[in-house]
């Protein structure tokens, strides 16, 4: 019996150390070399990358803009997501509607609504600094000014999540009682807004710690805008976008490896920081 086991548990083993386990052992072994892609020979350097990461103005500047940006789409993408929601929970014949329509965004490719915007965005020919310059106002560079390039690209990462977002409030909408709402009515909450912050915010908050968790995740993994609407240029560098420069455009491996593992500590930490901070104030 206990070798059938092991049998059907075996694949499952085998797949997890080829997807996850030897990729990441692969990764810390690199992380303390000087490899770079293609070399024949390589060095053993020790933690000299992680000290060289923590030294480099690009990497801490890609570090900066990385929190700046997730920053802006957390709290931005999670709230505007709920409000969404709320709306759209109370709708009886356009609810359909209006949840295909936020969610959308989810199912297009992100590289080819990234070229979409570059076209509305655009100083002379994008709508937006048409509807500006129909107001009266100087055309804006959004993605030319260094300054606007992070909250810009914000922006178009609260688009993309929002709709992911909604969908998993509205399911925790639904999955609330409607026998509490009576109660609290009830008891003399005539006030939506204090039936809101007494029963519908408290049980929702398994829902809101799996979507905080989930969108810190994505902001932090924020690729595709850079790589499509700014190449990477000062102001715009992101965590992901600096390893993949030094790892397939510079071809320092260990280097990158090491920014890897660097990375993914920081999405660790706060992934199960924000779980644990959040998991004594949800209740079942």
């Amino acid at each position: 019996m206990a070798r059938r086991g092991i049998f059907f548990v075996l694949p499952a083993v085998l797949l997890l150390l080829a997807i996850y386990i030897i990729p990441m052992i692969v990764l810390a072994v690199f992380s303390v070399t000087d490899y770079q892609l293609g070399a024949i020979s390589t060095n053993f350097v020790g933690l000299a990358n992680f000290h060289k990461a923590f030294s480099d103005p690009v990497f801490l500047r890609a570090m900066a803009n990385t929190v700046l940006y997730a920053v802006i789409v957390i709290p931005v993408g999670v709230f505007l997501a709920l409000g969404i929601a709320l709306l759209v929970y109370n709708r009886k014949r356009s609810r359909a509607f209006w949840e295909i329509a936020y969610f959308l965004p989810v199912t297009a490719t992100l590289v080819a609504m990234a070229t979409v915007f570059q076209f509305l965005l655009h100083p002379s020919l994008g709508p937006v600094n048409a509807a500006i310059k129909w107001m009266g106002f100087e055309p804006v560079g959004f993605l030319s000014n260094p300054s606007l390039l992070i909250p810009t690209m914000a922006i178009i990462g609260i688009w993309q999540v929002l709709g992911f977002n909604m969908v998993l409030f509205l399911a925790g909408l639904t999955a609330i009682p409607k026998d509490l709402h009576e109660a609290i009515r009830l008891d003399g909450a005539k006030n939506p807004i204090d039936r809101f912050f007494k029963v519908t915010w408290p049980m929702l908050g398994p829902t809101t710690m799996f979507v905080v968790v989930t969108t810190s995740i994505s902001a932090f993994k924020v690729f595709e805008t850079v790589a499509v609407l700014t190449k990477g240029r000062s102001g715009s560098e992101v965590l992901l976008f600096a390893l993949y420069l030094e790892g397939f455009e510079y071809s320092n491996t260990g280097y990158a490896a090491a920014l890897t593992l660097i990375f993914l500590a920081i999405v660790l930490v706060l992934s199960i920081g924000q779980t644990v901070h959040m998991d004594r104030k949800v209740h079942y």
